[in-house]
């Protein structure tokens, strides 16, 4: 999805490769004249808070690629890292002795999705993916365009139907010398390749060398002058965003992108909107004490809702993202005095593509099956014309599943 007011080019597939979204990114930081500001192949170290609850500044160490490095210091440090980049590897039992038993001179192995790159490398292959998220469900429907087998491991439902012949099957239960074991009893023979969709641990590194983030796994206890990792909450946090640590000001510390379920690119301009606001102005925000209890009263009220809000973590659910974003919005509208404290931030068009993202995709995959891409993108080029193209592609498909009886 793309940035508010910032369409993808005309002849983008609704679809893209990581071709076009790493060039639809580029062109957004060139028209807003970005570049300037941005270092790549840089790398933060390590960050401390250095002064009081009331005033200090962050001191911050960064090497480049030269392995160069150098001390600076910053008022305010906001977080826009992302949270995929440390592998949750699952161990099971007996996978060593499967790793090594591999028969006739063929390699075994098991990976995690962090570093799967090409589908075509498992041609031939029996492959198990493990995980019913976004990965899993991509990396089930690729390898299966080449692979001998696919067998689809997952706990519960996957979150779509992965494209392509797989078998499902649920969690893995163990290992022998020669097969994959699974939960229901059921044995894969001749298994080449364990594909690990299984997420991420969330970690900030650099705040960890600080001593600003502490790391606890599985924990919901709280430090009162740090923040807490308990690998899927980061805690305690205002609205996902600021840290409200005791040991700095509640505005000084602030995370882009945490939530997840969620559309990054709106996302992630709701937040830096508020971010930037509160940034400038701290007295927007509530006393640290007022924003915790806030904070306790959303974790409870998750708890009513049947979740353990230390194990969603931010997932944004329900469906919540639009929400969550309109209140960031509509909350500073309040506290400037804005006459459009009552407008949605986010645009009906988005709120009604989740309602049939499944349909879309169908679609698309078979408008390109046709060959009948570039006929359907003719013309489109403002975000009135794009929300337009999705809303036909959803009607056609779902007209085509109605005459073919192929809808539940």
């Amino acid at each position: 999805m793309t940035y508010p007011g910032f369409p993808f080019p005309p002849g983008t597939p609704l679809y893209p490769s990581h071709e076009y979204i790493e060039q639809y990114h580029r062109d957004y930081a060139t028209h807003y004249d970005l570049w300037p500001y941005i270092k790549l192949n840089h790398a933060m170290l390590s960050s401390s808070w250095t002064g009081t609850s009331m005033a200090g500044h962050w001191e911050i160490v960064v090497e480049d690629h030269n392995g160069d490095r150098a001390q600076r210091s910053f008022d305010h440090l906001v977080v826009a890292s992302g949270h995929n980049h440390e592998p949750h590897i699952v161990a099971f039992a007996g996978q060593e002795t499967w790793l090594e038993k591999a028969k006739y001179g063929l390699r075994r192995e098991i990976l995690h999705s962090i570093w799967y790159r090409d589908p075509s490398l498992y041609v031939n292959r029996t492959a198990v993916v493990v995980g019913g998220g976004a990965s899993g469900v991509d990396i089930a429907s690729q390898v299966s365009q080449y692979a001998r087998k696919v067998y689809f491991s997952v706990r519960g439902a996957a979150e779509e139907a992965p494209t392509g012949p797989v078998e499902m099957k649920p969690e893995i239960s163990h290992f022998t010398s020669d097969d994959v074991v699974f939960a229901d009893g059921s044995i894969a023979q001749d298994v080449d390749t364990i594909l690990l969709g299984t997420g991420y641990g969330l970690r900030v590194p650099f705040l960890e060398e600080g001593g600003e983030v502490v790391v606890k796994p599985r924990s919901n206890e709280t430090d009162e002058n740090k923040l807490t990792t308990n690998l899927r909450y980061l805690f305690p946090l205002h609205r996902h965003m600021f840290s409200l640590a005791a040991s700095y000001p509640t505005n000084v510390l602030a995370f882009i992108g945490l939530p997840t379920l969620a559309l990054s690119c709106p996302l992630g301009t709701a937040q830096s909107i508020y971010a930037a606001s509160i940034i400038a102005n701290g007295s927007l925000l509530a006393p640290r004490a007022e924003l915790l209890r806030e904070l306790a009263d959303s974790e409870d009220d998750l708890r009513r809702r049947g979740y353990d809000p230390y194990y969603v973590g931010h997932k944004m659910v329900d469906n919540s993202t639009f929400d969550y974003q309109d209140v960031l919005i509509m909350t500073l509208r309040l506290r400037e005095g804005s006459s459009e404290r009552n407008t949605h931030f986010v645009e009906a068009w988005r709120r009604k593509f989740v309602d049939y993202i499944g349909s879309l995709k169908r679609g698309w995959k078979r408008i390109e099956a046709l060959g009948q891409a570039q006929e359907w993108l003719d013309g489109v080029e403002s975000e009135e014309e794009w929300a337009d193209l999705m809303a036909r592609v959803n009607d056609w498909q779902k007209d085509w599943e109605t005459n073919h009886q192929l809808l539940a």
